[in-house]
């Protein structure tokens, strides 16, 4: 039986007090020796008659009689002791109570409470203060204060010597002082130790959370120490250096990065430094220590330079963003007017075809630039992601099918191939609702759709769930693969160039992210989305 973590109620009448077993029957261990010592003494000075004069000097033969049976008593407990059988709390109360009816009769054959032998009971108070707590704590001392006072009273009535109620009642006051002493304490235990429980959990759950936190960040972290030992490392340090998450020695896992950590602990300055991964891909590495732990612990941070250099280019874009929204609101009020004014003269009726054509290119134009102008504003107007949880399955039919309705599209222009079950992204429903009109747009217009349906496909890849718009397209080339997404990039002459752009821009707001990949026929592009399960925070 595990004893550690079981508690027990040791007083009847005081549920609510609660102690470990094991340290129970440890404390009525240590009580039990403390027992046996002083019988064996009393037991064995008296035959040898070495005791102190005023010890069973009133009655010998009692004084044997109850030290021989004290002695026996103890012996004879500690069998169940060891068996841990009965139960603790009926041990404890039947060593006590032993303590209670004995020594009063040794301390009558010694002439009463003026010998100071009650003062043997006050441990015993104490002793049963401790191991059964609560109110049985105040009923014990009771009892010890009944037992002196009787035994008082008891030589008072048979003349064997002279009572002292003066002592004994004095001697019962402390009984009852060593008992409540004994249950202040014992409730603040019990606090202190539920208090302490208590922080238990909260730190579990604390630790529980720090390393979700670390398990899940885009950032990767190892935490080692001078002899290059690694005591921890997050999926994404492992992701990143391209090794195992079990590796254990980073001199072996990663030399360069072991050197890079020598080179820094002989000149310990802040800041990043450069490193390849095994994969190609550069990293930025930086190096701290981690408290004012001895011996020392230190942390590596690794980040992804694309993901660095990614950030930079979005705080430029915003800026850029927020310039060219100024510009285009100065620009939209004169466009107004032009638009405005040629509307007024293509209604004059001695105008000549000529001059109609000049209109109407006028008209078109301005069109074409409040068009660019709407988008401008539409990234600058962007808020935060507002993510949910979404089927994809189910949620792309329903965009899909709201898209032909709304276009007036056959049903048959796309075909929907799905081949994974309902799995569940975390993505604001308004961006891949946009997201996704301006790829359907795209394939229909750039697709070549007369040669046969647009494929909308749904599969996981490399673990990703995403949804592919493959279509009949020509091959691009690399060099406007590299450039599609960028602003105001087109090879069109009716375009603007900001569809894609602001389709990405969408995507990678929502930790998504949208590429496009040559297939046998055509095109395609591919918008990974995060998984609900794997969702990553960024440091």
């Amino acid at each position: 039986m595990d004893f550690d973590n079981k508690q027990i109620s040791p007083c009847p009448f005081s549920k609510h007090y609660r102690i470990p077993e094991n340290q129970a029957w440890q404390s009525l261990t240590v009580y039990l020796l403390y027992r046996l010592t002083l019988g064996s003494v009393l037991v064995f000075l008296f035959f040898l008659g070495a005791l102190p004069s005023s010890l069973g000097k009133h009655d010998p033969v009692l004084y044997a009689a109850a030290s021989s049976i004290y002695l026996g008593s103890i012996f004879f407990s500690a069998i169940p002791l060891l068996l841990r059988r009965p139960a603790f709390p009926l041990q404890a109360q039947l060593h006590v109570l032993a303590d209670l009816v004995l020594i009063p009769s040794i301390m009558h054959a010694s002439g009463g409470v003026e010998t100071g032998v009650g003062v043997l009971l006050a441990l015993s108070v104490a002793a049963g203060g401790i191991l059964t707590g609560g109110r049985c704590a105040l009923l014990l001392a009771a009892l010890a204060s009944v037992a002196v006072l009787g035994e008082e009273v008891y030589a008072d009535l048979s003349g064997a010597f002279e009572a002292a109620y003066t002592y004994a009642g004095m001697l019962g006051a402390s009984f009852f002082g060593i008992a409540i002493l004994a249950l202040v304490l014992a409730r603040r235990a019990e606090q202190s130790e539920a208090i302490a429980a208590q922080r238990g959990v909260d730190l579990a759950n604390l630790q529980q959370l720090n390393e979700f936190i670390i398990r899940h960040l885009q950032s990767g972290i190892l935490v080692i120490d001078e002899q290059h030992r690694i005591w921890m490392m997050n999926d994404s340090a492992a992701r990143l250096l391209g090794i195992s998450s079990t590796a254990r020695s980073l001199e072996t896992a990663c030399p360069e990065l072991a050197e890079l950590f020598w080179d820094w602990l002989d000149d310990p300055i802040p800041g990043t430094v450069g490193l390849g991964s095994r994969a190609g891909q550069p990293l930025q590495v930086r190096f701290t220590r981690l408290g004012r732990t001895w011996p020392p612990i230190y942390m590596a941070f690794l980040e992804d330079n694309a993901l660095y250099n990614q950030r930079v280019q979005q705080s430029k874009l915003a800026s850029l963003g927020r310039l060219t929204a100024s510009i285009a609101h100065e620009i939209r009020n004169p466009l107004t007017a032009i638009s405005h004014a040629a509307q007024l003269l293509a209604e004059c009726s001695s105008l000549q075809s000529q001059d109609r054509r000049l209109i109407q290119i006028v008209l078109d134009h301005t069109a074409r630039v409040n068009i660019v102008i709407e988008n401008v504003l539409q990234i600058s107007r962007r808020g935060q992601s507002k993510r949910e949880i979404l089927p994809l399955a189910s949620s792309l039919k329903k965009f899909l099918r709201d898209y032909r309705m709304a276009q007036g599209i056959h049903e048959k222009a796309f075909q929907l191939d799905i081949k994974i079950g309902d799995a569940l992204v975390t993505v604001d429903p308004s961006h891949l609702k946009q997201i996704l009109e301006n790829l359907f747009s795209n394939a229909l217009k750039y697709g070549e759709p007369q040669r046969g349906a647009i494929r909308v496909r749904v599969r996981r890849q490399r673990g990703e769930p995403c949804v592919e718009i493959i279509d009949h397209a020509a091959p691009i080339d690399s060099q406007t693969v590299q450039q599609m997404f960028e602003p105001f990039f087109t090879t069109s002459a009716s375009g603007t160039g900001l569809g894609l752009y602001i389709a990405r821009e969408l995507a990678e707001l929502n930790q998504a992210k949208l590429e496009y990949e040559p297939v046998a026929g055509g095109g395609c592009f591919r918008l990974r989305l995060a998984d609900a399960e794997k969702t990553t925070i960024e440091l």
